[in-house]
């Protein structure tokens, strides 16, 4: 009796303890009091999960806010929700699809026309496990989106961040880079791919792209900074049924997207960090990266890597 009564008490027992476990595997919280009148903040993929939870926290505190969204019709829905939530009426949608870099140069192009300062950039967009496919510039999908297109949208706002400085670059990794290797031979994953590997490629792509571009900016102003938003619930599991599948079995156990901002608000509020720029960040404190994620030899060859295939110059 001992087994089949377990069995009917599990749901329960899960039910009862998943605010705990949650709790233990949510213990970070941005704690900064940092306000944002006058400050001006870009956030990718701001129009569900983590990013919109970002943006709602930023507009609180005052910042003009700019969602920079692939589905501007969600965007715009979004926007009204922050702004009825937070009684802060700058909260700006603009069309910019990460994965067409005739988007993202459009986008840059009419942002800074249209603004004179930016304080804060959080590249948070991004794209898991999709079966194998190309960007429109014949980019393999996950380091085409997750890497590359921030990797030029940051390079294209990069004086504007110098100018508005001190300002800051948050780049959304995972955990997940600890799998992840830069096969610069099969970078567009032509020769082997696998869609969860191309995804943990990708973000260690993030943690040698923040690496690197702290080193270039030491002095500037602008720090970087490269987070692990912890396991989220979110949209970003779309495309893989299996991981669906274990986000609803183990759902109790998920941070909420609120939860999953606190690490990205961590650092881009938080006074002090300058110190700690190009580190990586989980439950608001710096974390371990891989032995991969502390090459700066491959970090210098990625940067350049990226610039060729974007066509930037390399200095």
């Amino acid at each position: 009796m001992v087994g089949p009564l377990l069995l009917l008490l599990l749901p329960v027992l899960l039910y009862v303890a998943a605010p705990h476990v949650r709790s233990m595997l949510s213990n970070g919280v941005c704690t900064s009091p940092v306000q944002l009148p006058g400050k001006v903040a870009v956030i990718t993929g701001a129009n569900t999960g983590i990013g919109k939870e970002t943006a709602r926290e930023l507009a609180r505190r005052g910042a003009r806010v700019y969602l920079a969204c692939r589905d501007v019709q969600k965007g715009e829905l979004v926007a009204k929700e922050i702004q009825a939530t937070t009684g802060n009426q700058q909260v700006l949608v603009r069309k910019l699809d990460l994965s067409d870099t005739k988007s993202i140069r459009a986008f840059a192009k009419d942002f800074l026309a249209e603004e004179k300062q930016l304080h804060i950039l959080i590249n948070n967009a991004g794209v898991m496990m999709c079966p194998y496919s190309k960007t429109a510039d014949g980019f393999e999908m996950h380091m085409g989106v997750n890497h590359l297109g921030h990797f030029l949208l940051t390079h294209l706002l990069l004086e504007k961040l110098k100018e508005s400085a001190p300002s800051r670059v948050v780049n959304v990794s995972s955990l997940a880079h600890h799998l992840g290797r830069i096969h610069f031979h099969n970078l567009q994953g032509e020769k082997s791919y696998h869609a969860g590997l191309a995804y943990c490629h990708s973000k260690l792509a993030n943690i040698l792209f923040t690496q690197e571009l702290a080193r270039r900016l030491k002095g500037s102003g602008v720090t970087t900074y490269s987070v692990h938003p912890g396991t989220v619930q979110s949209e970003l599991v779309r495309h893989s049924s299996f991981m669906k599948c274990m986000w609803w079995l183990f759902s109790f156990f998920i941070k909420t997207p609120q939860q999953g901002a606190q690490t990205s608000l961590h650092c881009a509020l938080t006074e002090g960090l300058e110190t700690l720029s190009g580190n990586h960040f989980s439950e608001c404190r710096v974390a371990w990266v891989s032995a991969q994620g502390r090459n700066e030899t491959v970090a210098r060859r990625l940067w350049d890597v990226s610039c060729d295939l974007l066509g930037l110059p390399m200095d």
